[in-house]
């Protein structure tokens, strides 16, 4: 059991006991300052503009050229958001989960949520506006709740520093330590109201679309004094700066595309912008926030050095309130109580001026609104993390988003779990969900969702499915090799990019799959792909579609594709999952509103038909599907509001049902990955993430009782990011890989079967 909210002189349980119970500046680049507009050595390389027409082939990318990572550095979370409570709402328990495991956390803050600067508490009347109090307060707050996961007392006293940006301006940079863990909070204060000259005001939406000029709320106290301005490349600047002199190994935002939403009775738009289901400021600042990852990768490759090394995390925002929620009770519970810590009371004595927290938010609020933010947490793309595939030797390969590009890591030798340096494979910037894929010959194809365009007006904000094509790589490869030989070398220009000299310092074989919703609008709704290759050879490709249903293109055996064609049925969450049967059939499965839809062959080649599952229950949690070596299929997918797995089983053959396979319980929040087993006692093996960031995995045998994955997993796991992977690796081994928060995939193979699956890390 949790213990009450902390107040005044109590700190209440650490930050271990609550988990488990829960479940130097870089000057040398460049940028622009903060007010005014940015000069043209600040301005990053035009984007290429993306053909949603994409011929049935597929449309080549510019080539590009090789980069090289850099070191990994020690590991750093850095959250991006654009109110005080974004993190504490949308991000947690992920943010408890990084401090408790000792990561240390930077949490910048994009506007100073001054909303219209009252700060009135449940039950008492409303006070008089007042901005910099209650922005002040807001602040304070934050301070409040951090303390409290880092396990110290509420009012411990933070270091409160100035920072300088690029251009004159500063952020405020609140830090603290305590047994061993880190937090620093940075301030931007960009007022969410700026008035401008005839009439109206401007935030950072109309800042992110049409520029303009933002201001800061200056605070009666504190290290930053004054105020400054933002222009849109001066905050894009300003984001850079904070990442390259803090170096984060994991960035974290919010939701750059937020779902089209229909406002009415049943779906009232409450904080919603209009036609969206998601606050203006959480989009404005995640679409800054990714075009600052771009910039900061740009600047540092662009005179030959390495790229840096981090992953990146999207977290939606009002979604929550519009799918059934995925979180186990004690993780809501744990989430609460922090907000009550940051809402605070006008009662609390903390020492500062403007107050002691949102009062709106403390004293229960988040778990009386029928809104529901706090019982869930869900990913924008939820299928992010390794994608990992075994060599016949049994080495691994592991393909993942590396600073915001396709990389692979492959192991140095068999069983070792050590790796070569990532290999730049280009492509982004990429959304952090690839889908992997082995066509008849044998090679990988590597599909991804990239951010073709981060201009502010919509046709210059796009999106595209791109491909990359070993097979196409290859050709290319060869003919600029023959190219080389022949002396007649490469026009310049040609492939779209300038290329240093050398067929092995260029990447080829992109191609644009373009995108499902002709409208560029429409088109940044859709989700990351989901690929699968059939038994006849052909490639299957499937995403969420602006409507919330699917979309597919099929490539045929010689290498065209089909236009795209969207697929009828229900309304379905983020997050694919397919497979090909014992017949050769394509299966798809999703998440809905009240139950689990799969879209079905009748026959190898036939026609892909929708129908709910409604037999397995309401899905809280993206579902995954797999073959098991005897035909049969395995779905898994997490009950709503527990911690539970369920484990659905339909036979081999035409005419089955789906049976109840295994219950797999107090296994953390999220994504799982599903192994189908070679004998009936390891099916199914399951991969999850526990709710204190562990890699775990946990087992059912059929007909047995529930699985516990245990409150205490092996310490050596590392904390993990995305959705871990699961697969065989030699005579009754399994490996379970995931990404590590320093941007390192990790590799723990199975020696034996208990309640769950002891692990060693090598």
């Amino acid at each position: 059991m949790l213990e009450p909210a902390a107040t005044p002189g109590n700190k209440g349980p650490g930050r271990r006991a609550v988990a488990v119970s829960a479940a130097g500046a870089l000057a040398a680049i460049g940028l622009a300052g903060c007010s005014g507009t940015a000069g043209p050595s600040a301005r990053p390389p035009a984007t290429p503009p993306v053909s949603y027409g994409a011929p049935p082939t597929g449309g080549a990318l510019p080539a590009t050229a090789r980069v090289t990572f850099g070191t990994p550095t020690a590991p750093l979370v850095m959250q991006v958001m654009a109110h005080p409570d974004d993190d504490l709402y949308f991000m947690n328990p992920d943010t408890a989960a990084g401090i408790d495991r000792e990561v240390p956390v930077v949490s910048v803050y994009v506007t100073s949520g001054d909303s219209f600067g009252v700060n009135r508490a449940p039950g008492r009347s409303r006070p008089l506006a007042n901005v910099p109090a209650y922005v002040s307060a807001r602040q304070q707050g934050l301070r409040q709740a951090y303390a409290r996961m880092l396990g110290a007392e509420v009012f411990t006293p933070w270091t409160r520093t100035a920072l300088t940006l690029p251009g004159g301006g500063a952020a405020e940079v609140d830090t603290l330590r305590h047994g061993g863990r880190r937090a620093e909070l940075v301030f931007l204060r960009i007022d969410m109201h700026t008035p401008v000259r005839g009439g109206g005001t401007l935030g950072i939406d109309k800042l992110w679309a049409k520029d303009g000029t933002v201001r800061t709320v200056p605070l009666p106290d504190g290290p930053v004094r004054g105020t400054h301005t933002f222009d849109r490349q001066s905050l894009i600047d300003a984001l850079a700066f904070l990442m390259a002199t803090f170096r984060p190994t994991l960035i974290r935002t919010l939701d750059p595309d937020p779902d089209i939403q229909i406002h009415n009775a049943q779906n009232p738009r409450g904080s919603d912008q209009g036609g969206y289901s998601d606050h203006r400021d959480h989009t404005a600042t995640a679409l800054f926030t990714w075009r600052a990852m771009s910039q900061w990768t740009e600047h540092a490759v662009a005179n030959g050095g390495p790229a840096p090394v981090f992953l990146t995390e999207a977290y939606r925002g009002y979604y929550n309130q519009r799918w059934p929620h995925n979180l186990p009770q004690a993780a809501v519970r744990f989430k609460a109580e922090v907000l009550d810590v940051y809402g605070g009371s006008p009662d609390w004595h903390c020492g500062d001026i403007g107050g002691c927290g949102d009062y709106g938010v403390g004293q229960g609020d988040a778990l009386k609104s029928p809104r529901g933010w706090v019982r869930s947490t869900h990913y924008r793309y939820p299928t992010a993390g390794p994608k990992a595939v075994a060599a016949k030797d049994g080495r691994l390969t592991v393909y993942g988003v590396l600073g915001t590009r396709a990389a692979r890591w492959t192991e140095t030798a068999p069983g070792r779990g050590q790796w070569n340096a990532p290999e730049d494979l280009g492509g982004g910037p990429l959304a952090p969900a690839l889908s992997v894929v082995t066509d008849k010959e044998g090679r990988h194809l590597l599909f991804g969702l990239r951010f073709s365009g981060l201009a502010g007006e919509p046709d210059g904000n796009t999106r595209e499915i791109v491909l990359l094509d070993q097979t196409q790589q290859e050709k290319q490869e060869k003919q600029e090799k023959q190219e080389k030989q022949g002396g007649h070398g490469r026009r310049p220009g040609a492939t779209g990019t300038a290329l240093r000299s050398g067929a092995d310092h260029a990447i080829h074989g992109w191609l644009s799959l373009g995108n499902p919703e002709a409208n560029p609008v429409r088109g940044r709704r859709v989700g990351p792909p989901t690929a699968v290759t059939g038994k006849d050879g052909r490639v299957h490709l499937f995403v969420r579609n602006a409507s919330k249903g699917l979309s597919t293109r099929v490539r045929d055996t010689s290498g065209r594709w089909s236009p795209w064609r969207k697929l009828s049925g229900g309304q379905v969450q983020e997050g694919l999952a397919a497979t090909v049967d014992h017949d050769g059939r394509i299966h798809v499965f999703a998440a809905g509103h009240r139950t689990l839809l799969q879209w079905t062959q009748g026959s190898p080649k036939g026609e892909l038909v929708g129908r709910p599952l409604r037999q397995t229950g309401v899905p809280g949690e993206v579902p995954e599907v797999v073959t098991a070596t005897d035909g049969s299929l395995l779905l898994a997918f997490r009950r709503p509001e527990t911690a539970e797995i369920a484990v659905e089983r339909l036979g081999p053959g035409r005419g089955g049902h789906w049976k109840p396979a295994a219950a797999v319980r107090d296994a953390g929040f999220g994504p799982v990955a599903l192994l189908g087993g070679r004998a009936a006692v390891t099916e199914p093996l399951l991969a999850v993430r526990a709710d204190f960031g562990n890699a775990l995995l946990v087992h059912g045998k059929d007909g047995a009782a529930p699985a516990a994955a245990g409150a205490n997993p092996p310490a050596a796991t590392p904390f993990a990011v995305g959705r871990p992977a699961v697969l065989p690796a030699g005579h009754d081994r399994t490996a379970l890989v995931s990404f590590g928060v320093n941007a390192v995939p990790a590799v723990t193979r199975s020696q034996g079967i208990g309640t769950y699956t002891q692990l060693a890390t090598r």
